[in-house]
């Protein structure tokens, strides 16, 4: 019997990303849900947008990839949330964040708190913990999901939005944490990202924090996976770079996916995340269409 689509959460922003070669749906938890989504979850997104045309065109996108937009909250007093991207000639993309928008005060309703209730799983990040409101709205969901639900967190250090105590609070709280090697680097040690330290890192990391599981991507190199004293690792592929935007996302999509649904190894589902956050980096933009040549 088929096991039915595990229903996941994802908490923050949703956005536009204004990119050189035209506006593209964003934001970390938005690009997580939409990958999902692709890979057979039931996905919802808990966010905000503005009572604008920003807003209604992203409703309209979301609605089109068949994600409920019920627990998207829409926002009187503030706009649409968009990001100005640049990328570079490696294909990594720096951000320019705007500040004060919809997604910085995300509503968590009735809508969102029955989710909550029924979740296997909740995703949330640590930008749209730059404010106060959205860390009551998460502690309000943590609270509510499922004693064995899940707990992901995908850190997203974007200066000035790094609050390094904040992120290990969060890390705390969480079953699997997921960072990049340079972000593992500077939360243990404050130093920099070097080739063959992501393990030692990852082990420092669940034991300051008690987390079961750390994952550290390491871009072109691959990713690793700490689970229960056992470090699993992906080498990763050469592959022709387009773009690096929506690649970590999808990758954490992919890996929450199959270990919640538990029909795999650890790393069978490391392989598969690296394989998909592969795909997405050959392609343009966070969110492109599945088809024949997606991994599977």
């Amino acid at each position: 019997m088929t096991k039915p689509a595990p229903q996941i959460l994802c908490f923050g922003e949703i956005l536009w990303d204004f990119l050189p070669d035209g506006l593209f749906p964003g934001g970390a938890p938005f690009n997580v849900a939409y990958h999902l989504k692709q890979q057979g979850a039931d996905a919802k997104l808990i966010s905000a947008v503005g009572r604008d045309l920003l807003g209604d065109e992203l409703l309209r996108r979301v609605k089109s990839w068949d994600i409920s937009t019920e627990t998207i909250a829409l926002h009187q007093g503030l706009p649409t949330g968009y990001v100005q991207a640049e990328i570079g000639s490696d294909g990594d993309a720096t951000y320019d964040i705007v500040s004060s928008v919809a997604w910085d005060q995300i509503m968590t309703g009735q809508d969102s708190l029955q989710a909550a209730m029924n979740a296997q799983a909740i995703v949330f990040g640590s930008l749209a913990q730059r404010s106060a409101f959205n860390q009551s709205a998460l502690d309000r969901l943590l609270a509510t999901v499922p004693a064995d639900a899940w707990r992901i967190f995908d850190v997203n250090l974007r200066p000035p939005y790094d609050d390094l105590e904040l992120v290990r609070q969060l890390a705390q709280r969480s079953t699997l944490l997921k960072l990049n090697a340079a972000e593992a680097a500077r939360l243990v040690d404050g130093g920099d990202e070097q080739a063959g330290r992501e393990e030692k890192d990852a082990r420092a990391l669940a034991e300051s924090t008690s987390c079961a599981r750390v994952c550290i991507t390491s871009g072109s190199r691959g990713a690793g996976l700490l689970h229960g004293g056992q470090w699993s690792w992906e080498p990763g592929r050469e592959i022709s770079v387009v773009d690096t935007i929506g690649a970590g996302d999808s990758f954490l999509a992919t890996l929450a996916t199959h270990l919640i649904q538990g029909q795999l190894t650890d790393a069978e589902c490391l392989a598969r995340a690296c394989r998909i956050g592969e795909w997405v980096a050959t392609q343009r933009g966070a969110t492109p269409t599945y088809n024949s040549s997606t991994p599977r």
